[in-house]
């Protein structure tokens, strides 16, 4: 099948990159549709899978945008689905958005002659565009999940790119020595094996799970690394060891709808706490671990609820026209109050300490961030 995909790819790079960057040539070159030929669209209560071939004009102006494709629902990969199937359930992979691959790339000061680790290998493409950039024989790709590591190291091989493709855990053994490491997942806390495996002077980049923090630390002569929370955001899947996420907290979800708990009033109206990445990543250092549901009325009346896996449960609703919320809570600790001292600090400063933070990872992957008397370790 010939496709003339080379205009768009140059479209793609105009949208992800700019002409000065040493990543240009990779993303023009790169052909992404042959590591995206089907993905899902969400709607009708769950993912329709989508096959590219079918309809080549959408394959490639959809996979040469600047956008992520869910490729992998549950523990069901788009590839083993036909076109049109409906599949439930939370997305576990994806081919991110190339603008944000790049992103991470460029955080990591990639440069000709550097060994590079790309962590979850995903679709190939990360691994494709550096690649072009390093030589086939300076780039590993690393994922848990044999099918996608199998599939990217054939398409890798279709374009002619061979990198060395392993299959394994982010959490265990890295497969070598390593100049830069690049995590394109979310990572609860940096491993003492990243830290291992990190040449002297080398450099990590990856994103603090449940949070929009990407940070990038530089590896110290004490065998651990400094640097600091960089001032853009991403938001990556979170690592996972087995084929899907745990189960969403639907049995406390019921008890966050029916039950009164402790009820009291916030001076703040609900807010959509994970499109506030400020709040969120702030709230989610001080009580990882909490699940966000909205929800809207047909009055325009908005609710959110935060659940944790210890029982704690909150329910916030503002009606139409009120600048409060009346608060509902449960569970060993009150969340909504946790968040509640989150804005009223925002307000307090007119910014909250997250972004911007210095960096220290101990050699045993203990990180803490820290910026004027905040600090937060994990």
């Amino acid at each position: 099948m010939h496709l003339d995909w080379k205009p768009y790819a140059a479209g793609l790079a105009a949208e992800a990159t700019h002409p000065s960057s040493h990543w240009w040539a990779p993303v023009t070159a790169t052909p992404r549709h042959v590591f995206v030929p089907r993905w899902y669209t969400p709607g009708g209560g769950g993912w329709t899978t989508v096959d590219g071939p079918a309809d080549e004009e959408t394959w490639l102006k959809t996979t040469y945008s600047d956008t992520t494709l869910v490729t992998r629902v549950g523990p069901v990969h788009a590839d083993h689905t036909p076109g049109g199937h409906l599949v439930t359930g939370h997305p576990t992979s994806s081919s991110t958005l190339p603008g944000l691959v790049v992103s991470m790339l460029e955080h990591g000061r990639i440069t000709p002659g550097n060994r590079l680790l790309d962590l979850a290998t995903g679709s190939g493409y990360s691994a494709a565009l550096a690649c072009h950039l390093l030589g086939d024989e300076r780039v590993t790709t690393l994922d848990i999940d044999p099918y996608l590591t199998e599939a990217a190291a054939d398409r890798l091989d279709f374009i002619g790119l061979h990198p060395d493709v392993r299959t394994g855990d982010a959490h265990g053994e890295l497969p070598g020595v390593f100049d830069r490491i690049v995590s394109m997942v979310s990572m609860p806390r940096i491993p003492a094996t990243w830290l291992q495996a990190l040449a002297p002077g080398g450099r990590l980049v990856t994103t603090i799970a449940g949070t929009g923090l990407i940070i990038t630390a530089d590896k110290t002569p004490d065998g651990g690394a400094a640097g600091q929370v960089e001032w853009d955001r991403a938001g990556f899947m979170t690592t996972r060891t087995d084929d899907d996420y745990p189960p969403a907290l639907n049995d406390l979800f019921t008890t966050a709808c029916t039950d009164d708990g402790e009820v009291t009033t916030s001076p703040f109206p609900v807010l959509d706490v994970m499109q506030a990445w400020e709040v969120w990543s702030m709230l989610s250092l001080t009580a990882p671990g909490i699940e966000h549901r909205n929800g809207t009325d047909d009055d325009g009346a908005r609710t959110t609820w935060m659940l944790h896996p210890d029982g704690s449960w909150s329910r916030a609703r503002t009606a139409p026209g009120e600048h409060t919320a009346t608060v509902h809570q449960g569970g060993p600790r009150r969340l909504y109050d946790v968040l509640d001292k989150i804005r009223r600090r925002w307000l307090e400063h007119g910014e909250l300490p997250v972004y911007g933070a210095k960096v220290t990872v101990t050699p045993d992957g203990r990180t803490t961030l820290g910026r004027g008397e905040w600090k937060a370790t994990f």
